[in-house]
């Protein structure tokens, strides 16, 4: 009898080469997705990228700026598949640590008002919506508002 050993999922930084399956993920999940341009910046501006994977398939992803005692968490995302099992909460929470650890004193992000699923996640974390920018995100026949949370970290 034989068994098929399976690793357990890793978060490490994005690479260049994990464009590709990134965007292929972004698509999936987002009516109005980032860009391939949009994740090569990312990297290249040296943003905290990081995506999860498990047997050599991404499943996951996400970008995060560190300023001056502030972190932004500007995209995060898991695959549908993957989606409900936790993943997206222990990414959220590397990054949570990597904002602590360079000294941030909060962490903000951007949260489409129709995405309840995803606000709940921040708001079980201890985001707090602080504010909302009106038509900030393109959305199908026009324009959606985004929730603007903050964590104190």
């Amino acid at each position: 009898m034989s068994a098929q050993l399976r690793e357990m999922p890793q978060i490490r930084r994005m690479l260049m080469t994990d464009l590709d399956a990134v965007v292929a993920i972004e698509r999936e999940v987002f009516l109005f997705p980032w860009t391939r341009g949009n994740f090569s910046d990312s990297i290249d501006s040296g943003y905290h990228c990081l995506v999860l994977e498990q047997n050599g398939h991404l499943f996951g992803y996400g970008v995060m700026i560190i300023g001056p005692e502030e972190a932004h968490l500007l995209t995060l995302s898991v695959a549908a598949g993957s989606q409900r099992k936790g993943w997206g909460e222990k990414l959220l929470q590397y990054f949570i640590c990597i904002a602590r650890d360079q000294c941030a004193r909060s962490m903000f992000l951007d949260v489409r008002e129709s995405n309840r699923a995803a606000a709940r996640l921040y708001e079980r974390i201890g985001f707090r919506q602080i504010g909302k920018r009106r038509d900030y995100y393109p959305a199908m026949g026009g324009r959606e508002d985004s929730i603007v949370m903050e964590l104190i970290l």
